[in-house]
């Protein structure tokens, strides 16, 4: 793979995107005169498929008084979105954006030599858990689903059963379920996968099971084979099903998940995939006794046991169920960053090489999923993200995920598995001796004095701020090259310097 720089370098005011209400039959686009449908374009830049965002503007808002600001739902709260500014800009800095190398990629991957036409299914949960949605999934474009967990023993669900943590935007970065497994029967949903490998041959069903023995373990894994199943996934791991050996208590315990694989194995000669919990310091070890036990790859993460809040007036902890409530498995964006940690983890095991990763843990976009890859996860399981904004999703995912290859030269996706594994070394195997100072684009900074608050209270004093020019000066032999000030500045007006110094020549300048 080329390590040259993917990058977008046009300015583009993400606020403005983030305002987009992403409606269901857009409004906008109805009123656009052009039918140069400016929904989903700035959808394609919420999702950071710029390059599709770019290709489809042509000629739209070009002398145009902005039909579509007038009809946005939000103008009536004199919010409009500026959709002409952002469509202007998105084409206008469309020279900035990279350049194609290559015409033709290849996206499709495999789960243990069961094909998938792209690397993208649904994780088991409520988005998989009928017949009608994975039907409408598939017809999207998605390539499977692990189907919501087939279990031989009732669910007693609770109301309500969500809760959320948000941004600005008023969309939710964490999100809490209480939820529990499938709630039909073993042969209700049977008969799904029989009806979905009928009409859907080239789709990958897997059948997300959990049992309470092995008997069942056995007995599920082999229905669901007969039943049309392509994959198996242990349920290793559901935060809400501690009771007994179900769930999560298998996931922190090596002898239950070599025994209960073992015991899946004996029922089927489909791929097993064990789908591990994320509440464990390390999943290394659990994967392996997966491994011994047979099974040929390791779906991660599931969700983390969390609290999200607790409401201040009525004194009970999110989602309130009749004044009471119980912790719960979190998930979406925030989770990103723990489950590519223990993707790094199983990939970089010396145990674990071969085995199949699928994962999953707050992938909302094209550049998510890359990540997940090019730390070693071959396929990639998303359920937060659908449950906000829909199936459709999987129109920017795939297209966002095809430009960057083209763009990177990469024919085949199977190329990108791991390629950036190897950058992910124990503490010790990192360099310490040399500084990268932050430079300041001066031409872009607004004069807000964010980094030099950042860095003043939270950092090592190295900025100064004049408050007649507005203007800010990295101090050189105070920065310890942190790039705090990078992280805090809200228009991208900081970036690294090209080249690093040794820490003795940095602290003699002035």
């Amino acid at each position: 793979m080329s390590g040259e720089r993917f990058k977008y370098n046009f300015y583009y005011d993400r606020a403005e995107v983030n305002k987009c209400l992403l409606c269901e039959d857009p409004v906008c686009s109805r009123a656009c005169p052009s039918d140069c449908d400016p929904g989903g374009i700035i959808r394609s830049m919420f999702f950071r498929n710029y390059l599709g965002a770019a290709e489809r503007t042509g000629d739209c808002c070009r002398g145009c008084d902005a039909p579509c600001e007038r009809a946005c739902l939000l103008s009536g709260r004199g919010r409009s979105v500026a959709i002409r500014g952002l469509l202007t800009g998105v084409r206008e800095g469309a020279e900035s954006l990279p350049v194609q190398k290559i015409d033709s990629v290849d996206v499709s991957s495999d789960i243990c030599g069961v094909r998938l036409e792209n690397p993208f299914l649904l994780s088991s949960s409520v988005v998989s858990g009928s017949y009608e949605k994975c039907r409408r999934a598939f017809e999207a474009g998605w390539a499977g689903a692990s189907f919501k967990t087939v279990c031989n023993f009732p669910q007693h669900e609770a109301s309500p059963r969500f809760s959320s943590v948000r941004h600005h935007s008023n969309s939710f970065f964490g999100f809490k379920n209480i939820e529990q497994l499938s709630d039909h029967s073993v042969e209700e949903n049977l008969k799904v996968f029989e009806r979905l490998r009928k009409e859907f041959p080239e789709k990958v069903i897997v059948a997300s099971i959990m049992g309470r023995d092995e008997r069942e373990w056995t007995h599920l894994a082999a229905m669901c084979e007969a039943a049309g199943a392509s994959v198996i996934e242990c349920n290793f791991s559901c935060p809400n099903m501690e009771d007994g050996n179900l769930g999560a208590t298998i996931g922190q315990s090596e002898e239950l998940v070599e025994r209960f694989t073992a015991a899946v194995r004996r029922g089927t000669s489909l791929p097993v995939l064990a789908k591990l919990t994320p509440n464990i310091t390390d999943m290394a070890p659990v994967a392996l006794a997966a491994k011994r036990g047979g099974a040929n790859g390791i779906s991660a993460i599931n969700t983390i046991n969390s609290i999200t809040g607790v409401d201040v007036d009525t004194l009970v902890a999110e989602p309130p169920v009749h004044g009471r409530s119980i912790a719960g498995g979190y998930s979406g964006a925030a989770v990103k960053p723990i489950a590519l940690r223990f993707i790094s983890d199983l990939s970089r095991s010396d145990g674990l090489r071969g085995m199949h990763l699928s994962g999953m843990g707050g992938v909302e976009n094209w550049f998510d999923a890359v990540e997940f890859i090019l730390l070693g996860a071959a396929s990639i399981q998303v359920t937060t993200a659908v449950m906000q904004f829909g199936y459709r999703i999987i129109d920017d995912l795939k297209d966002g995920l095809e430009r960057y290859m083209k763009c990177k030269g990469i024919a085949s996706l199977k190329d990108m598995v791991g390629a950036a594994a190897g950058s992910v070394v124990d503490s010790s195997g990192i360099e310490r001796d040399t500084v990268t100072l932050p430079v300041i684009d001066n031409s872009r900074c607004c004069g807000c004095g964010r980094c030099y608050i950042s860095c003043r209270d939270g950092g090592h004093r190295a900025i100064e701020f004049d408050p007649e020019t507005r203007k800010v000066r990295i101090v050189g032999k105070n920065c310890v090259g942190c790039h705090l000030c990078i992280a805090v500045c809200p228009v991208k007006a900081i970036k690294p310097a090209n080249g690093s110094f040794m820490r003795s020549a940095v602290k003699t300048e002035s």
